[in-house]
C-alpha cells in the first residue's frame, strides 16, 4: 500500500458526462469551493483558481516500484476525492470536466503537445478543456493539469498578452489551425483545437503507463501552487517559492519527507517515491 485510503469512491450517475450531486459536492469540498448558483464566468474563474491551489500536479505512483494505471475522466475522482491526491492532466482535467458538465458548463476535451527541451512531446500527450460560460461570448482555455500553468482560465480567442498571477501568457496561432500557449514568451504546449472524446486519449495513456521512457517514468513531479508562490518536493528536497524568493530545504530522513507531503500536500504516504536517477533511502 502506498498511502492511507478513504472509503470507496462517491457515486456517479449512469448518464454520460454527468455526476450525481454527492460526487459534485465531494469534489467541491476537496477544492474548498461552494457550488456555483450559475455556470457563469466568475464561478468558472473561482473554480479554476481553487483547483490550482488545492490539488497537486503529481506522478508519485510511477516512482514506487510498480506500474500503476492512469485514470481518465470520471474514473480519476476516487484518487482525487477519496485519497486526497493529485495527478496528471488526464486525471485532473479529465476528472474535473465531469464536475463542470454537472454544474451546467459546456466543456470540451482538446488534445495538446507539451514542449519539453525545445521539442514537441507525444501527440495527445496533454489534455485541456475548452469551456463556455453562460454569460460570456468567448471560449475559455481551462487547464488545471499542468505544473506551471495559469491560475485563471485564458481567453482562447484572444491573441494579446494575458496577465495572470503566474505570469504573462499569450496564445498564438500555429500551423493547421493549432494554438500555441506561451508563458513569458516561451511555448508551453500546442493545442489541437478540434474537440476530442476520452477514447482518443487511451492509446497515449497506455504508452504513458507501460513504456519505460514515457515522461511519467523519466520525470518526477509533485508541485502545488500557493497564494504567493509554489511548493515542490523532489526526493528529499522541499522547495518553496514565496513572493519571488526561493528556499530549498534538504529533509533529513524519511519521516521528515512524509511529514512534508502531509503538511504541504495534505496526504499520507507509506512508501516514498524515488525520483529518476536517485538511489532509494
Amino acid at each position: 500500500m502506498t498511502e492511507t485510503t478513504a472509503p470507496a469512491a462517491t457515486g456517479r450517475s449512469t448518464l454520460p458526462g454527468t455526476l450525481d450531486d454527492e460526487a459534485v459536492e465531494s469534489y467541491l469540498r476537496r477544492i474548498g469551493a461552494k457550488r456555483p448558483e450559475r455556470p457563469d464566468l466568475a464561478s468558472l474563474r473561482m473554480l479554476h483558481e481553487r483547483h490550482v491551489l488545492s490539488v497537486p500536479f503529481e506522478n508519485i505512483d510511477f516512482h514506487l516500484g510498480t506500474r500503476p494505471r492512469l485514470a481518465i475522466g470520471a474514473d480519476a475522482l476516487p484518487k482525487i476525492i477519496d485519497r486526497n491526491r493529485g495527478g496528471g492532466c488526464y486525471e485532473l482535467n479529465g476528472g474535473f470536466r465531469e464536475v463542470l458538465l454537472a454544474l451546467g458548463y459546456e466543456a470540451e476535451l482538446m488534445a495538446a503537445r507539451v514542449w519539453d527541451f525545445g521539442e514537441p512531446g507525444p501527440l495527445m500527450g496533454h489534455m485541456v478543456l475548452r469551456v463556455r460560460a453562460e454569460d460570456s461570448p468567448h471560449p475559455w482555455l481551462f487547464d488545471v493539469g499542468y505544473g506551471r500553468g495559469f491560475r485563471f482560465p485564458l481567453r482562447l480567442d484572444d491573441r494579446a498578452p494575458q496577465e495572470d498571477p503566474h505570469g504573462t501568457f499569450q496564445l498564438a496561432d500555429a500551423p493547421e489551425g493549432d494554438v500555441d500557449v506561451l508563458r513569458k514568451g516561451r511555448i508551453q504546449y500546442r493545442i489541437e483545437t478540434r474537440p476530442r472524446v476520452l477514447d482518443d486519449f487511451r492509446p497515449t495513456l497506455m504508452w504513458f503507463e507501460n513504456v519505460p521512457d514515457s515522461p511519467f517514468y523519466t520525470q518526477f513531479f509533485c508541485t502545488l501552487a500557493t497564494a504567493h508562490g509554489r511548493v515542490t518536493i523532489h526526493g528529499n528536497t522541499l522547495t518553496r517559492d514565496e513572493d519571488g524568493e526561493r528556499t530549498r530545504v534538504e529533509l533529513p530522513d524519511d519521516e521528515a519527507v512524509r511529514d512534508a507531503y502531509r503538511t504541504w500536500f495534505g496526504f499520507e504516504l507509506t512508501d516514498l517515491p524515488t525520483p529518476p536517477g536517485q538511489q532509494a533511502g
